[in-house]
């Protein structure tokens, strides 16, 4: 069955809020302690990665990642972004468990590769 996954994307405000993109994001912010180190490891550009933090930030009530100012000052995720990702985490898990009996069905009608 890996080949039929089960990716979630929240919306709100009509726009693209959460998905895993943005959460994958999150997990390595909080690995590395910065956004630099978290990007790095994803492959993607500072700037990529900066203006996903800006608008997560820009997104919910309470920023969802803080910096430390300063050259080499690091970031990581305040309360509200770990409570955040970890309500990702839950719906993605309930989530998963609902589609896995339809996903099963769907990945034996898969033309094989």
């Amino acid at each position: 069955m890996e080949d039929a996954r089960l990716t979630v994307r929240i919306d709100a405000h009509d726009a693209p809020l959460l998905g895993h993109g943005k959460i994958r994001l999150l997990e390595a912010i909080g690995a590395s302690g910065s956004i630099s180190g978290a990007a790095r490891a994803m492959g993607m550009s500072y700037r990529r990665a900066w203006l996903l933090v800006e608008a997560m930030n820009a997104a919910f009530a309470e920023p969802v990642v803080a910096t430390r100012p300063g050259g080499g000052g690091g970031a990581e995720l305040s309360p509200a972004g770990i409570e955040i990702l970890r309500l990702y985490r839950e719906i993605e898990e309930r989530a998963a468990q609902a589609a896995l009996p339809a996903l099963r069905k769907l990945a034996t009608r898969l033309a094989p590769r």
